[in-house]
Protein backbone atom coordinates (compact mmCIF):
# COMPACT_ATOMS: atom_id res chain seq x y z
CA UNK A 1 0.00 0.00 0.00
CA UNK A 2 1.34 3.32 -0.82
CA UNK A 3 1.78 6.38 1.49
CA UNK A 4 0.88 10.36 -0.12
CA UNK A 5 2.33 13.06 1.63
CA UNK A 6 1.44 16.45 1.50
CA UNK A 7 4.35 17.93 1.21
CA UNK A 8 3.70 21.57 -0.41
CA UNK A 9 2.00 24.26 1.13
CA UNK A 10 4.03 27.68 2.67
CA UNK A 11 3.96 26.94 6.26
CA UNK A 12 2.53 30.31 6.82
CA UNK A 13 1.90 29.90 10.56
CA UNK A 14 5.01 28.51 11.34
CA UNK A 15 7.39 31.35 8.88
CA UNK A 16 10.00 31.84 11.98
CA UNK A 17 11.61 28.46 9.88
CA UNK A 18 9.19 27.76 6.77
CA UNK A 19 10.92 31.14 4.82
CA UNK A 20 13.82 29.47 4.80
CA UNK A 21 12.66 25.93 3.82
CA UNK A 22 9.47 23.84 3.41
CA UNK A 23 7.59 23.35 6.58
CA UNK A 24 7.81 19.20 6.32
CA UNK A 25 12.22 19.87 6.49
CA UNK A 26 11.83 21.67 9.41
CA UNK A 27 13.78 19.19 12.15
CA UNK A 28 12.94 17.60 15.23
CA UNK A 29 16.04 15.99 16.43
CA UNK A 30 18.19 16.54 13.66
CA UNK A 31 15.39 15.63 11.50
CA UNK A 32 12.96 16.45 8.99
CA UNK A 33 9.52 16.07 10.52
CA UNK A 34 8.94 14.47 7.14
CA UNK A 35 11.71 11.75 7.97
CA UNK A 36 10.24 11.28 11.46
CA UNK A 37 6.69 10.80 9.61
CA UNK A 38 8.10 8.05 7.20
CA UNK A 39 9.56 6.21 10.01
CA UNK A 40 6.41 5.38 11.14
CA UNK A 41 4.96 4.34 7.97
CA UNK A 42 7.77 2.50 7.40
CA UNK A 43 7.96 0.22 11.09
CA UNK A 44 4.60 -0.93 9.95
CA UNK A 45 5.44 -2.04 6.68
CA UNK A 46 4.11 0.60 4.47
CA UNK A 47 7.60 1.90 2.38
CA UNK A 48 6.26 3.20 -0.94
CA UNK A 49 6.08 6.87 -0.86
CA UNK A 50 4.43 9.55 -3.14
CA UNK A 51 5.36 12.94 -1.96
CA UNK A 52 3.75 16.15 -3.27
CA UNK A 53 5.96 18.48 -3.50
CA UNK A 54 5.02 23.02 -4.27
CA UNK A 55 6.52 25.35 -1.95
CA UNK A 56 10.82 25.06 -2.31
CA UNK A 57 9.94 21.56 -3.36
CA UNK A 58 13.71 21.28 -4.76
CA UNK A 59 14.65 20.85 -0.99
CA UNK A 60 13.14 17.86 -0.40
CA UNK A 61 14.39 16.75 -3.49
CA UNK A 62 17.88 17.51 -3.03
CA UNK A 63 17.73 15.73 0.47
CA UNK A 64 16.38 12.73 -0.46
CA UNK A 65 19.18 12.89 -4.02
CA UNK A 66 22.12 13.18 -0.88
CA UNK A 67 20.38 11.30 1.64
CA UNK A 68 22.51 7.48 1.05
CA UNK A 69 25.49 9.75 1.63
CA UNK A 70 24.17 11.98 4.56
CA UNK A 71 23.50 8.74 6.29
CA UNK A 72 26.46 6.47 5.68
CA UNK A 73 30.09 6.73 6.91
CA UNK A 74 32.37 7.41 3.56
CA UNK A 75 36.00 7.56 2.07
CA UNK A 76 36.52 10.04 -0.42
CA UNK A 77 39.72 9.68 -2.50
CA UNK A 78 39.64 13.02 -4.24
CA UNK A 79 42.63 12.06 -6.36
CA UNK A 80 41.31 9.04 -7.95
CA UNK A 81 37.49 10.74 -7.70
CA UNK A 82 36.77 7.39 -5.54
CA UNK A 83 34.16 6.72 -2.67
CA UNK A 84 34.49 4.20 -0.30
CA UNK A 85 31.22 3.14 1.90
CA UNK A 86 31.97 1.80 5.37
CA UNK A 87 28.32 2.35 6.93
CA UNK A 88 25.51 3.03 6.15
CA UNK A 89 22.46 3.94 7.85
CA UNK A 90 19.74 4.81 5.11
CA UNK A 91 16.13 2.86 4.82
CA UNK A 92 13.96 1.14 2.67
CA UNK A 93 12.23 3.38 1.47
CA UNK A 94 10.94 3.98 -2.38
CA UNK A 95 10.28 7.57 -2.46
CA UNK A 96 8.47 9.13 -6.07
CA UNK A 97 8.85 13.02 -5.98
CA UNK A 98 6.02 14.54 -7.46
CA UNK A 99 5.70 18.62 -8.17
CA UNK A 100 2.12 19.71 -7.64
CA UNK A 101 2.56 22.96 -8.33
CA UNK A 102 3.52 25.87 -6.17
CA UNK A 103 0.03 27.68 -5.35
CA UNK A 104 -1.84 24.17 -6.12
CA UNK A 105 -4.95 23.26 -3.14
CA UNK A 106 -4.39 19.97 -1.46
CA UNK A 107 -7.02 18.20 -4.10
CA UNK A 108 -5.05 19.29 -6.66
CA UNK A 109 -2.09 18.13 -5.41
CA UNK A 110 -4.04 14.57 -4.68
CA UNK A 111 -5.46 14.66 -8.51
CA UNK A 112 -1.70 15.25 -9.91
CA UNK A 113 -0.18 12.41 -8.32
CA UNK A 114 -3.33 9.65 -9.52
CA UNK A 115 -0.95 8.44 -11.71
CA UNK A 116 1.69 7.25 -9.75
CA UNK A 117 -0.75 5.37 -7.46
CA UNK A 118 -2.76 2.41 -9.18
CA UNK A 119 -5.98 0.77 -8.53
CA UNK A 120 -4.66 0.04 -4.96
CA UNK A 121 -5.87 1.54 -1.56
CA UNK A 122 -3.08 4.15 -0.55
CA UNK A 123 -3.12 6.41 2.71
CA UNK A 124 -2.74 9.86 2.58
CA UNK A 125 -1.36 12.19 5.34
CA UNK A 126 -0.05 15.71 5.96
CA UNK A 127 3.86 16.61 6.29
CA UNK A 128 3.69 18.02 9.86
CA UNK A 129 1.37 15.52 12.07
CA UNK A 130 2.99 12.72 13.94
CA UNK A 131 1.00 10.04 16.06
CA UNK A 132 1.68 6.85 17.12
CA UNK A 133 -1.18 5.08 15.65
CA UNK A 134 -0.95 1.34 14.98
CA UNK A 135 -1.38 1.91 10.90
CA UNK A 136 -1.26 -2.13 10.61
CA UNK A 137 -5.00 -1.79 12.05
CA UNK A 138 -5.97 1.58 10.91
CA UNK A 139 -5.69 -0.62 7.52
CA UNK A 140 -7.47 -3.60 8.92
CA UNK A 141 -10.47 -1.56 9.74
CA UNK A 142 -10.71 0.55 6.68
CA UNK A 143 -10.80 -2.70 4.75
CA UNK A 144 -13.54 -3.96 7.15
CA UNK A 145 -16.31 -1.36 5.97
CA UNK A 146 -15.42 -1.55 2.73
CA UNK A 147 -16.33 2.20 2.43
CA UNK A 148 -14.20 4.32 -0.05
CA UNK A 149 -12.37 6.57 2.33
CA UNK A 150 -11.11 6.50 6.01
CA UNK A 151 -9.99 9.40 8.09
CA UNK A 152 -8.13 9.09 11.45
CA UNK A 153 -10.27 11.21 14.06
CA UNK A 154 -8.94 12.46 17.19
CA UNK A 155 -10.73 14.98 20.08
CA UNK A 156 -7.69 17.60 20.90
CA UNK A 157 -6.34 18.99 24.05
CA UNK A 158 -8.34 22.13 25.42
CA UNK A 159 -5.99 25.25 24.39
CA UNK A 160 -6.51 26.23 27.69
CA UNK A 161 -6.83 24.69 31.15
CA UNK A 162 -10.17 24.55 32.83
CA UNK A 163 -10.91 25.05 36.28
CA UNK A 164 -14.21 24.08 38.03
CA UNK A 165 -15.47 26.61 40.92
CA UNK A 166 -17.30 27.22 44.27
CA UNK A 167 -19.70 29.74 44.53
CA UNK A 168 -17.47 30.90 46.98
CA UNK A 169 -14.46 30.90 44.20
CA UNK A 170 -12.77 27.96 45.82
CA UNK A 171 -11.56 25.82 43.02
CA UNK A 172 -12.81 22.31 43.48
CA UNK A 173 -10.92 20.74 40.25
CA UNK A 174 -8.51 22.16 38.25
CA UNK A 175 -7.52 20.52 34.82
CA UNK A 176 -4.40 21.73 33.15
CA UNK A 177 -5.03 20.88 29.55
CA UNK A 178 -8.59 18.87 29.14
CA UNK A 179 -10.08 17.54 26.34
CA UNK A 180 -11.44 19.79 24.26
CA UNK A 181 -15.28 20.26 23.66
CA UNK A 182 -16.07 16.50 22.72
CA UNK A 183 -16.17 17.12 19.07
CA UNK A 184 -13.58 15.04 16.74
CA UNK A 185 -11.35 16.47 14.19
CA UNK A 186 -9.60 15.06 11.25
CA UNK A 187 -6.00 14.47 12.27
CA UNK A 188 -5.00 13.19 8.76
CA UNK A 189 -3.69 9.23 8.68
CA UNK A 190 -6.31 8.42 5.67
CA UNK A 191 -6.74 4.91 3.91
CA UNK A 192 -8.25 5.56 0.33
CA UNK A 193 -9.79 3.50 -2.10
CA UNK A 194 -8.96 4.45 -6.34
CA UNK A 195 -12.14 5.50 -6.37
CA UNK A 196 -11.40 8.89 -4.49
CA UNK A 197 -10.48 10.06 -7.65
CA UNK A 198 -14.21 9.87 -8.84
CA UNK A 199 -14.67 12.84 -6.69
CA UNK A 200 -11.48 14.70 -7.83
CA UNK A 201 -11.23 16.58 -11.72
CA UNK A 202 -8.84 18.34 -13.26
CA UNK A 203 -10.51 21.50 -11.67
CA UNK A 204 -9.36 20.36 -8.67
CA UNK A 205 -6.11 22.93 -8.46
CA UNK A 206 -8.19 25.66 -6.36
CA UNK A 207 -9.93 23.40 -4.02
CA UNK A 208 -9.23 22.27 -0.37
CA UNK A 209 -9.38 18.27 -0.07
CA UNK A 210 -11.23 18.46 3.43
CA UNK A 211 -13.71 20.70 1.69
CA UNK A 212 -15.61 19.60 -1.56
CA UNK A 213 -14.50 16.33 -1.87
CA UNK A 214 -14.52 14.89 1.43
CA UNK A 215 -17.98 16.87 1.96
CA UNK A 216 -19.18 15.13 -0.90
CA UNK A 217 -17.31 12.09 -0.23
CA UNK A 218 -19.61 12.18 3.10
CA UNK A 219 -22.73 13.62 1.40
CA UNK A 220 -22.63 9.81 -0.24
CA UNK A 221 -21.77 7.78 3.26
CA UNK A 222 -18.33 6.90 2.05
CA UNK A 223 -16.50 8.39 4.57
CA UNK A 224 -15.71 6.28 8.41
CA UNK A 225 -14.19 7.41 11.23
CA UNK A 226 -11.34 5.22 12.62
CA UNK A 227 -11.34 7.32 16.67
CA UNK A 228 -7.96 7.33 18.32
CA UNK A 229 -7.35 8.84 21.90
CA UNK A 230 -3.65 8.04 21.67
CA UNK A 231 -1.19 10.58 20.77
CA UNK A 232 -0.98 13.11 18.22
CA UNK A 233 0.65 16.06 17.45
CA UNK A 234 0.60 18.81 14.79
CA UNK A 235 3.26 20.97 14.39
CA UNK A 236 1.32 23.57 13.63
CA UNK A 237 3.23 26.72 14.74
CA UNK A 238 6.46 27.33 16.24
CA UNK A 239 5.15 26.04 20.03
CA UNK A 240 4.46 23.12 18.34
CA UNK A 241 7.57 22.52 16.91
CA UNK A 242 9.71 23.13 20.33
CA UNK A 243 6.99 21.22 22.35
CA UNK A 244 7.91 18.20 19.95
CA UNK A 245 11.64 18.85 20.45
CA UNK A 246 11.86 19.11 24.02
CA UNK A 247 9.99 15.61 23.83
CA UNK A 248 12.47 14.19 21.50
CA UNK A 249 15.14 15.47 23.36
CA UNK A 250 14.10 14.28 26.91
CA UNK A 251 13.25 10.78 25.29
CA UNK A 252 9.71 11.10 25.55
CA UNK A 253 8.71 11.08 21.82
CA UNK A 254 5.66 8.90 22.21
CA UNK A 255 5.79 9.16 18.03
CA UNK A 256 8.88 6.99 17.95
CA UNK A 257 6.99 3.63 17.28
CA UNK A 258 10.25 2.21 15.72
CA UNK A 259 13.49 0.58 17.05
Amino acid sequence: MKVVIFAGGYGSRITEESHLRPKPMIEIGDKPILWHIMKIFGHYGFNDFVICLGYKGYMIKEYFMHYFMHNSDVTIDLKNNKVDVHLSNTESFTVTLVDTGLNTKTAGRLKRVEKFIGNEDFMLTYGDGLTDINLKDLAAFHRSHGKIATVTAIQPEGKFGGMQLSNDGVVEEFQEKPKGDGRWINAGFFVLKPEVFHYLDDSSDDIMWEDDPILKITHDRQLVAFKYDGFWKCMDAMRDRIELENMWNSQEAQWKVWK
